[in-house]
């Protein structure tokens, strides 16, 4: 068994087809093809069906541990350089959106001076995009909301955020005084995550103590999205805090709710194996980025108590 033949059924994994994963590896598809058929040979499976391009069953289990080799051997490199004071490679940090928004700008600032040599790739995306993708070993770590289910998981809490209503300020609910109740809430169709989610999880664990079912308009695994049908005029939210930027806060209020828990951010790795000197890097400068943060949105808490 080769290298070269595990890096090209990862690259038929990654990106679809023997053409483009012979692309990305600077061959031919030939080559790749040749590569494949050997580990079949070798294996006595096949990895991979010709007739749809899919991975077979054998397939994705061979992918997951040769995912796993080929980052063992990447680290290889990166612990080297790091007795040389020269942590050099490349980390794919997966991120929450809303965590991306102001955590992103300081972690930039703090890897320009710290590690001009890392390579930093961030994919955007939700629990359920990115929770996957790290246990499969496409992310070496992500920001992801609290709780994450995977057991092959485990995190460190990063920060904590309101759960508010954002609604236009001519809304009857903007006009209220003090947090608003969810019996109140109930009386309102709102645009809410998707159920399942950690944040659906959050306001329907708050929302059914009291008794109360919410009524959704309509859910969606995307909070951005939710936040742009609120910005359209399509009705009131359930949101973090942080999804009401500042430059909207002249036409939207974000309303606070009674009795909802707050809304937690962890730091999230794999449990096993022991990461390249890249990804232990990253780790701990962005723990240490938003310790040290001065400039937090409104509505966000460090673990040492309310943002200043």
């Amino acid at each position: 068994m080769e290298i070269r033949q595990l890096e090209a059924l990862v690259g038929i994994a990654d990106h679809g087809t023997f053409s483009n994963a012979a692309e990305v590896l600077g061959t031919v598809q030939s080559n790749i093809s040749n590569r494949i058929a050997r580990l079949e040979d070798e294996l006595g499976t096949e990895l991979v069906n010709r007739s749809t391009g899919m991975l077979t069953e054998s397939g994705e289990i061979v992918v997951d541990r040769a995912r796993r080799i080929l980052g063992e051997l990447s680290a290889i490199a990166a612990d080297v350089s790091e007795l040389n004071a020269d942590i050099r490679g490349q980390v794919v940090l997966g991120m929450i959106g809303t965590a991306g928004r102001w955590i992103v700008p300081l972690l930039l600032d703090a890897l320009r001076t710290t590690y001009p040599q890392i390579a930093l790739r961030i994919i955007e995306g939700s629990n359920s995009v990115i929770e996957p993708q790290l246990v499969h070993g496409r992310l070496d770590l992500a920001v992801l909301a609290w709780p994450v289910d995977a057991p092959e998981l485990t995190s460190v809490e990063l920060f904590s955020e309101d759960l508010v209503v954002i609604v236009d300020k001519n809304h009857a609910l903007a006009k209220l005084d003090g947090p608003v109740s969810f019996a109140t809430l109930a009386e309102y169709e709102l645009l809410l995550p998707l159920g399942g989610t950690p944040i659906r999880r959050e306001i329907d664990d708050a929302s059914r103590a009291q008794g109360i079912e919410l009524m959704p308009l309509i859910e969606l695994d995307g909070l951005r999205t939710i936040a742009s049908l609120t910005f359209d005029g399509h009705g009131p939210s359930i949101l973090p805090a942080t999804m009401l930027s500042s430059h909207l806060r002249d036409n939207f209020v974000a309303v606070h709710i009674d009795t909802i828990a707050k809304r937690r951010a962890v730091l999230t790795s794999r449990r096993f194996g022991f990461p390249a000197a890249p990804v232990r890097a990253i780790h701990a400068l962005l723990l240490d980025v938003v310790k040290n943060a001065k400039n937090v949105p409104d509505g966000v808490y460090l673990p040492d108590g309310p943002a200043q």
